[in-house]
């Protein structure tokens, strides 16, 4: 085989990843979030990029994610060391082939044409050795012109994957073993999943794919020219915001959602184009995408539970016991999922995990604003949690990073009260600039012209006291902002 291109990652961290619900929020969706590890989903995921061997000459690592979360996802990555990563803001999410062509032309635009690498921000893989040489395989794979999926093996069998089948084996250098493809299946029943298993032939498609980013382009021009076009059209209209590029909102949003598989995968054999490839991917591959996969992957003490936070259970097996804030304590439970957070406390049973989604819709029916919103909200210059909230008034605290400041701003239909508790703050109402440190205090009058500022080398906390007949984030006019929000 020949050999391997240079390598660009290409990391989506879209969705709302809603059946995970309530730590995965509209306005912080699961690949943002804190699982078991100290890391989060994204995180994890740019770590094993940067982890990947010297031979698959990987550079840089390209982020697609939603623009309302690029604040949250910049900061991650900056934290990962990744500060120079091109994050590619999508208005919506239309799917992974959208995504990936996007990711593609970015790279094409700039002259290269690297093996783009795949995969999505939601996934937990237990060894990262096996992930690494399964990574090399696939690259040489596709560098050979191969299209190539990564199929986990089973662990057992699933109906909450789809799968790959796998045909003639693949002459390949090393491990692990790649396949031509010999067809996808769709999320099959209990029983046909079953018989997957025992055939042996079946492969779970874990959503990560290879493929040079020409050659991707060149398949999305025969099988979905209409998907190409509208790509080319938000690239060529988007713009540059330092670490972001901003999709063009109208062409993307007229691009046809798709996945990988469905817009091409299945359909390489309309095409002599390229072949399909599937590498065997024995890492301890697991997507995260319900309660019942998360309680799997859980340290499970002498009663199969697996407990997370502040939690004692009596007489109680088999269950996902999980604290954000409080106590949980169960007593003659088993099977479930208890998941308590700031604002809501969610009962299931693990055998209904997947049902999540009804209760989504529900809320949804209902416009009960702990769908979307967070107890903790980040954003650029840091971030606030409500304290309390009541009608007419709320309490929040403020924390404002080093060096940052929020934007200059008036609202229209509350004022505002500031206690400094850590730090020192720099304040700006109206004509006046004033420094407050603890214990000291602001009154910001309706309609004023405000700026809350850090200018010190610690955090800043303040309580600030809103009052007002109306009190949603939207009553803001802003006249300057370092992040470019209008």
């Amino acid at each position: 085989m020949g050999q391997a291109l240079k390598v660009c990652p290409v990391i989506l961290a879209g969705g709302e990843g809603t059946r995970l619900w309530p730590l995965s929020r509209r306005h912080c969706p699961k690949p943002l979030i804190r699982l078991f590890k100290e890391r989060s989903l994204l995180q994890e995921t740019l770590s094993r990029c940067a982890g990947l061997p010297p031979s698959a000459g990987a550079g840089p690592p390209v982020i697609v994610c939603n623009e309302a979360h690029r604040f949250m996802v910049a900061e991650q990555a900056a934290a990962m060391g990744e500060d120079k990563s091109l994050i590619i803001l999508e208005p919506a999410g239309r799917n992974t082939a959208p995504a990936l062509s996007v990711a593609a032309l970015t790279q094409l635009r700039q002259g290269r044409d690297p093996i783009l690498l795949m995969m999505p921000a939601d996934h937990f893989i237990e060894d990262e050795k096996a992930f690494n040489q399964a990574m090399e395989t696939g690259v040489a794979l596709a560098s050979d012109g191969f299209m190539v999926a990564f199929g986990a093996r089973p662990a057992h069998a699933s109906a909450d994957y789809g799968y790959i089948r796998r045909g003639a084996e693949l002459k390949t250098t090393g491990s692990p073993a790649a396949f031509r493809v010999a067809g996808f299946r769709e999320k099959p029943a209990a029983a046909q999943a079953r018989e997957y298993i025992e055939s042996g032939d079946y492969l779970w498609n874990s959503g990560i794919f290879a493929a040079r980013a020409s050659a991707w382009m060149a398949a999305l021009e025969a099988l979905q020219p209409e998907m190409r076009q509208a790509c080319e059209r938000a690239c060529r209209n988007g713009a540059e915001d330092g670490v972001f590029f901003r999709l063009e909102a109208q062409a993307f949003m007229d691009c046809p959602s798709d996945s990988v598989d469905y817009a091409v995968m299945e359909k390489l054999g309309e095409t002599a184009l390229l072949q399909a490839a599937v590498v065997a991917l024995d890492a301890g591959w697991a997507d995260v995408g319900a309660w019942d996969q998360l309680w799997k992957l859980g340290v499970e003490d002498e009663n199969r539970n697996v407990k997370v936070g502040d939690v004692v259970a009596e007489d109680t097996a088999n269950s996902l016991l999980w604290s954000e804030q409080r106590l949980v304590a169960a007593v003659g439970c088993d099977n479930l999922a208890i998941i308590e957070t700031a604002d809501a406390v969610m009962v299931l049973n693990r055998d209904k995990s997947q049902h999540v989604k009804g209760l989504i819709a529900a809320l949804r029916e209902q416009e009960r604003g702990e769908l979307e919103r967070v107890p903790q909200v980040q954003r650029p210059w840091g971030g606030y949690e409500v304290i309390e909230a009541r009608p007419g008034w709320q309490v929040k605290k403020l924390t404002v990073n080093p060096g940052r400041r929020l934007s200059l701003q008036l609202h229209e239909q509350r004022s505002e009260h500031w206690v400094v508790v850590k730090g020192v703050a720099t304040v700006t109402r109206g004509e006046e600039v004033f420094d407050l440190e603890v214990n000291e205090s602001a009154f910001i009058p309706l309609g004023v012209k405000h700026r809350l500022e850090n200018k010190t080398a610690s955090p800043l906390e303040v309580i600030e006291v809103q009052i007002g007949a109306y009190l949603g984030e939207d009553d803001c006019v802003r006249f300057g902002d370092d992040f470019g929000r209008s």
